[in-house]
């Protein structure tokens, strides 16, 4: 798992339009907070997601831009984005690769059918949230993060951060 002060992985991945998004793009000229969650549609995603948009003001004020990240393919990433306004970039990671990299695709616990049937491993993504800053430091690395109140909680943190 990444911790603060390590150098943010790069990457490059399309967005809801295809469009390629990469966080190199963003050096020197804007600080990312990065969160990745399971997938589009579930309430969660669907609060966070919401939120995050809800709130491109306030990162802006931070000179953050928010960027979520998914294993959602682009069309499902176009079709929640305009289903539920979202207006930050949602950025699909369909093959994982940048998912392993920050270390937010884990083993999950497998519920008491699944344990009792002797059933394979679940992966998935846990939702995490990065804040990096304009040279590609990671100034904090949260895994395990509940999407209520998560918002509030990461402009807090800029704010503390001074960024």
């Amino acid at each position: 798992m990444l911790k603060p002060g390590n150098t943010a992985p790069l990457f490059t991945l399309p967005d809801a339009d295809m469009a390629p998004v990469g966080l190199a793009d963003f050096r020197g000229k804007h600080n990312v907070v990065l969160f990745f969650y399971s997938k589009d549609g579930t309430p969660s995603c669907i609060l966070e997601a919401t939120d995050f948009s809800d709130h491109e003001e306030a990162f802006q004020k931070h000179d953050c831009v928010a960027l979520g990240i998914s294993r959602d393919d682009c069309l499902k990433h176009a079709e929640f984005r305009d289903q539920h306004g979202i207006s930050v970039p949602l950025l699909s990671d369909a093959d994982g690769r940048v998912c392993r990299q920050y270390g937010v695709w884990q083993e999950k616990e497998a519920n008491e059918t699944e344990k009792a049937a002797g059933g394979p491993k679940r992966f998935g993504i846990v939702r995490s949230t990065f804040i990096i800053d304009k040279q590609g430091t990671l100034l904090d690395a949260l895994y395990g993060v509940n999407p209520k109140g998560h918002v509030a909680d990461i402009l807090h943190r800029l704010k503390e951060l001074k960024l």
